[in-house]
């Protein structure tokens, strides 16, 4: 036992060597204290250091590459419009099912009266389901989505449409910048229990390249961008 001590001793010697981190532990303790408190800034890759235009050109151009709608609003006033405008256009009835979030609890709902929202957990019935992005990924055109009562998981799987509304103050270039607003969101002890990152409505094909919407998710997938 004290040979293999030993020799897995030096291997963590030559590692932390390598690295250039201290042998006691002590001192060990006092640099990852000192780097959970202030991590250093992580690297962020050339495509995602863009002007906030071009980032929303490069969102919206990978969401629609796959197959996605997107929709850019003024302000947050507009969004029940848009989202009511995007399902009579796709032939879809007037209700979603939505979660306790209370941004789009706040919008003017009322401005659309044909408009039914369903609180709670979405089911194998409904056909549509309202979620709010704790952020966005310009980098490759991805929604990140923090589960929880507000924003409930079962909607970004279950119904056949998934409408997903998310702030041009929360898009980012790259996932770095993502990660950053889900800690500053839920804060560093209290994460939510999953992040789904959603890049397009569900998609499978086959060895002979046969491809299949919504096999293990929404076949459609509508990107409302509040700029305001």
């Amino acid at each position: 036992m004290k040979s293999a001590d030993s020799g897995r001793e030096a291997v963590l010697s030559k590692i932390r060597k390598a690295l250039d981190v201290p042998g006691v532990k002590r001192q060990r303790e006092a640099v990852a204290a000192q780097r959970i408190g202030s991590p250093p800034p992580p690297l962020v890759p050339e495509r995602a250091k863009r002007s906030k235009d071009e980032l929303r050109g490069l969102f919206r151009g990978f969401l629609e590459g796959q197959s996605a709608t997107v929709i850019e609003v003024a302000s947050a006033t507009e969004v029940p419009a848009a989202v009511a405008r995007y399902l009579r256009g796709a032939n879809l009835p007037l209700r979603m099912r939505v979660g306790d979030d209370a941004y789009l609890a706040a919008l003017p709902w009322q401005n659309e009266p044909a408009l039914e929202r369903l609180k709670g957990r979405a089911t194998g019935d409904d056909e549509v389901g309202l979620s709010h992005a704790a952020s966005a990924v310009a980098e490759t055109g991805t929604l990140v989505l923090a589960s929880g009562s507000d924003n409930p998981v079962t909607l970004a799987f279950l119904p056949e449409t998934h409408i997903v509304v998310v702030e041009d103050k929360d898009l980012v270039g790259g996932y770095e910048g993502a990660w950053e607003k889900v800690r500053a969101l839920f804060g560093k002890r209290g994460m939510p229990r999953t992040v789904n990152f959603i890049s397009g409505p569900s998609r499978t094909a086959d060895i002979g390249g046969q491809l299949v919407m919504g096999a293990h998710g929404p076949r459609r997938l509508c990107v409302i961008l509040v700029r305001g």
